[in-house]
């Protein structure tokens, strides 16, 4: 019998709480039933980064998605009110993408609905593991444990 590789544990590990995470964060959106995707969630958050409207290039660019994928977001955003096209005042032929007061409220309801599927999430653990979850977490997303090995 062979002993399970650990980095596979590890692999396994991460890929069975991101689903956790994916399932419990569209929980806690239906249950707000605010209309909005998890895809056009992550389309509103990002659109909030910015100082100005973005081109609908950027935000492919941001969302690491095909152009095409933004505009089927923005169509349907667009639609409900939360997003709207803005001719490009220095462009004619670029249009960008600004949120409506209907979206910025959109937003403060999706950050209170991540904010609670946070909690139910980390409810098990205690603040020192928190602590700790919070800096290996970092560690992994900036690349450093990488660098080091």
């Amino acid at each position: 019998m062979t002993t399970p590789d650990p980095d596979s544990v590890l692999a396994e590990q991460l890929l069975r709480l991101t689903r956790r995470v994916h399932r419990i964060q569209k929980r806690h959106l239906e249950r707000r039933d605010l209309g909005v995707t998890p895809a056009q969630s992550r389309l509103l958050r990002t659109l909030a980064h910015y100082g100005a409207a973005p081109r609908m290039a950027d935000l492919a660019e941001r969302l690491e998605v095909v152009p095409r994928a933004v505009t089927t977001l923005v169509d349907g955003l667009e639609a409900s009110g939360k997003v709207r096209r803005v001719a490009d005042p220095t462009n004619r032929r670029v249009t960008r993408i600004e949120l409506t007061d209907e979206g910025r409220a959109t937003l403060r309801e999706l950050r209170g609905a991540r904010r609670s599927a946070a909690e139910e999430i980390l409810a098990p653990l205690s603040q020192e593991q928190r602590t700790v979850l919070g800096g290996l977490l970092e560690a992994l997303i900036d690349g450093e444990l990488a660098k080091r090995c």
